[in-house]
């Protein structure tokens, strides 16, 4: 089963959005104008590190901009992983957006341009109606200290929009029967071991414990996680929980340490496993895998 269909089928009807170089409103034609800027370091390697992980889920960025919220929302080609990343505007230095408007640009060319930042760099993104085709990034240095690198010297990019439809999925709060929490840096080196193992993983999560299993033709790996070891944990009184979903997704999502301290998963029988990342300031990046289903 794809997420799509298990989206549909538990979650609100979507809604769709049209990209266009210019937003329509009532026949009346609204030019867009947009700047946001990064200057914390902190926040400019966890803004290259999103991209980083959502390149390896879709080669096209569909980027929804309203004047509070930098919203990203897409799924990957087999429709089996859905993300969504929710920056509010007090996350960024400067953010200054005119009127809401949807954009798309190739994500692996983005992730490509924002990293090539130096450390004393402030990232700074524009749109302007002079040039409603492109996106502009430039890299300007924090101070006037003296340049001493190449990848110091001031930089500017011009990255052309490309024209992208995508039906964006409401996606409510349902009750999850197991939640829990667990440090980025251990749970993503448990995943990458498991992936040497098979390409699925089974979650057995019960009030005692959760048991994480990989196996294929090479051997099988369980690893044993204690509720002491945990955040957080909660799960619905004398439940057990067992799924199967791919590793090979989760490791894309899980593949860096750098968004946050602990990354939030939430399991139910009903909806697709959530793995959060919270980014603070009411900002998060957000992943739906569905489950496996066993015919």
């Amino acid at each position: 089963m794809t997420l799509k269909v298990l989206l549909n089928k538990n979650f609100l009807v979507s809604i769709k959005y049209v990209f266009m170089k210019r937003i329509k409103y009532n026949n009346i034609y609204i030019i867009f104008n947009m700047q946001i800027q990064i200057n914390d370091k902190k926040k400019r390697d966890i803004f290259v590190s999103i991209f980083h992980i959502l390149k390896s889920c879709s080669s096209t960025t569909n980027l929804i901009l309203n004047s509070d919220t930098f919203h990203i929302q897409g799924m990957d080609k087999s429709h089996i992983c859905l993300f969504d990343l929710k920056l509010d505007s007090k996350w960024f230095d400067n953010y200054n957006v005119t009127n809401k408007s949807q954009i798309a640009f190739n994500t692996g060319t983005f992730h490509s341009i924002i990293g090539l930042k130096a450390d004393n760099q402030n990232l700074i993104i524009t749109m302007t109606a002079d040039e409603p085709d492109s996106l502009h990034i430039r890299f300007e240095n924090d101070g006037e200290k003296p340049k001493k690198s190449a990848s110091e010297l001031k930089k500017a990019f011009k990255l052309p929009l490309i024209e992208y439809e995508y039906e964006e999925m409401n996606i409510p709060s349902p009750d999850y029967d197991a939640e829990f929490s667990y440090t980025s840096k251990q749970i993503s080196d448990v995943f990458s071991q498991l992936g040497g193992f098979g390409d699925d993983i089974i979650v057995k999560c019960s009030e005692n414990e959760i048991n994480l299993t990989s196996k294929g033709v090479d051997g099988e790996m369980m690893v044993n996680i204690p509720i002491d070891d945990l955040s957080s944990f909660s799960i619905v009184e004398g439940e057990e929980i067992t799924l199967t979903y791919s590793l090979v997704y989760i490791n894309k999502m899980c593949i860096t340490n750098k968004l946050s301290a602990d990354i939030d998963f939430s399991l139910s029988n009903e909806c697709p496993l959530k793995i959060n990342y919270s980014l603070g300031e009411d900002s998060a990046l957000v992943f739906f895998i569905a489950p496996k289903i066993n015919e």
